[in-house]
């Protein structure tokens, strides 16, 4: 099949930046990026692209590139149904927070609407491509909603998991260390397979892109995830080690990580992993797991989890037991609140949750992040429901400038591994914070000894 025209319905952080990849790769195929949120398909429209919603670096020299050439953004969700060969779909798939399966299993309620706004819309044979991370055999019940219109259309479902890091997205679009598409083994579902592996062969090697059954494309992306932050938990349960017994965390990972059998990657001390997947996938492997009566994998999983919450409790805990263990309307400086570097997702960001708790000790919290924006910090508090949100507003304040996010601040937290704290004047921080100066750095990045011999008392994880 020749595809020309594609529609993906989610212009979020996994659809915007992966069809503007495509776009720009393909430039005999029309791209239209769909959404009901009229703010974002706004700001995706926005003639200044460097206002587009989404941070990455790289992607607005993309956007810039192919928008309104053949990569466009609506909120005309039905024409683009109607007139698209293929249709992604990537939109938010987030923990069931009700009803069965509350608190781990994968909420499918917007994958069944988009379902079934495609099954009454679609007059001609559509491929429907799952992008966003759902639970192994997601496309069977996907399947059975188009399958029962009673309108003749034919459909074929195939599974391509995205497998991006934020911050190296557009890179990780550009040069994947593999593109994955399950398919049905009939021969249709072949043909199909082999459409979206040609549109991906316009930049992507062949040897790169591995075909499978649908099953084993689902429960591949939920198990790629599973192991990183295995890998993650992994290295910050020995750095609680590590500072108990006198080792180094950053030496224990080199040594272990000159292994070839183990490899350097994923093997960072931190407070603890955040994002929009980790998290989620492995809460829904659990549940997969429960659900088939496999309680020992389950909990062989779970535990990941635990440990990662412990790691972020962890560090706040230090925090107010360093400081005499009280901070109550002590200012404690946040550098950073996105998860990671290079990317303005705050999703399951460790900082929420160390804000959170120290919040809850009366603390008074000063954030600076060069991408997170102040409406967004106070609604990732609001979401959690602690505390009134205008208690929230009055004690967490955030800041332009990190060194007036630092003034007079009795312990700086790092949260975020953003570059450009290791550059700063900190000598000019030091003289202008209380006495003792505290830095408690989650997430290994400074120069401990430079800042001990500036006059800060320093605190590294697992050190």
């Amino acid at each position: 099949m020749n595809i020309t025209k594609i529609c993906c319905l989610g212009a979020g952080y996994v659809g915007g930046p992966t069809m503007a990849i495509i776009a720009q790769k393909c430039p005999h195929i029309q791209v239209t990026v769909v959404d009901l949120n009229t703010e974002r398909i706004a700001a995706w429209n926005d003639k200044n692209v460097e206002n587009i919603p989404i941070y990455e670096p790289g992607l607005a020299e993309v956007v810039a590139e192919a928008r309104n050439r053949n990569l466009f953004f609506s909120t005309d969700v039905d024409k683009a149904i109607d007139e698209a060969q293929m249709i992604f779909i990537s939109v938010n798939t987030p923990t069931k927070t009700y009803g069965s399966g509350k608190g781990m299993a994968a909420d499918l309620k917007y994958i069944e609407l988009c379902a079934r706004q495609i099954a009454s819309i679609a007059k001609e044979d559509k491929i429907i491509v799952e992008k966003s991370t759902l639970p192994v055999r997601t496309a069977e019940a996907v399947k059975n909603i188009l399958d029962n219109t009673g309108n003749g259309v034919q459909f074929q479902i195939l599974s391509n998991p995205e497998f991006l890091a934020e911050g190296t997205a557009v890179q990780d679009l550009l040069n994947p260390d593999r593109v994955l598409i399950g398919g049905d083994p009939s021969e249709v579902g072949q043909k199909a397979v082999q459409a979206l592996v040609e549109i991906y062969a316009n930049w992507v090697a062949k040897d790169k892109i591995v075909t499978t059954n649908l099953w084993s494309s689902e429960l591949s992306k939920l198990t790629a995830n599973a192991f990183l932050a295995q890998r993650i938990s992994s290295i910050n349960a020995l750095s609680e080690l590590c500072e108990v017994t006198g080792a180094n965390i950053d030496e224990v990972a080199k040594a272990i990580g000159m292994d070839s059998r183990i490899g350097p990657k994923f093997l960072k001390a931190s407070v603890g992993f955040g994002g929009s997947c980790f998290q989620k996938d492995i809460l829904n492997l659990v549940y997969i797991a429960k659900s088939y009566g496999l309680q020992e994998v389950a909990d062989y999983w779970e535990q990941v989890i635990i440990l990662n919450d412990h790691q972020k409790r962890r560090f706040s805990k230090t925090i107010v037991k360093t400081l005499y263990n009280t901070i109550s309307d002590k200012k404690i400086a946040f550098l950073g609140w996105a998860f990671k570097k290079d990317t303005n997702d705050t999703r399951e960001s460790a900082a929420i949750y160390v804000a959170d708790e120290l919040l809850n000790e009366q603390a008074d919290i000063a954030v600076y992040d060069p991408k997170v924006t102040r409406k967004k910090i106070l609604a990732d508090l609001d979401y959690l429901e602690t505390r009134a949100s205008e208690e929230n507003a009055k004690k967490a304040t955030s800041f332009e400038d990190p060194y007036e996010a630092c003034h007079n601040a009795h312990a700086i937290a790092v949260l975020t591994e953003w570059d450009e704290f290791i550059t700063y004047d900190w000598q000019r921080i030091y003289d202008n914070m209380q006495k003792p100066a505290f830095v408690f750095d989650g997430r290994n990045i400074l120069n401990g000894a430079q800042l001990e011999k500036i006059g800060f008392v320093y605190r590294a994880i697992g050190n």
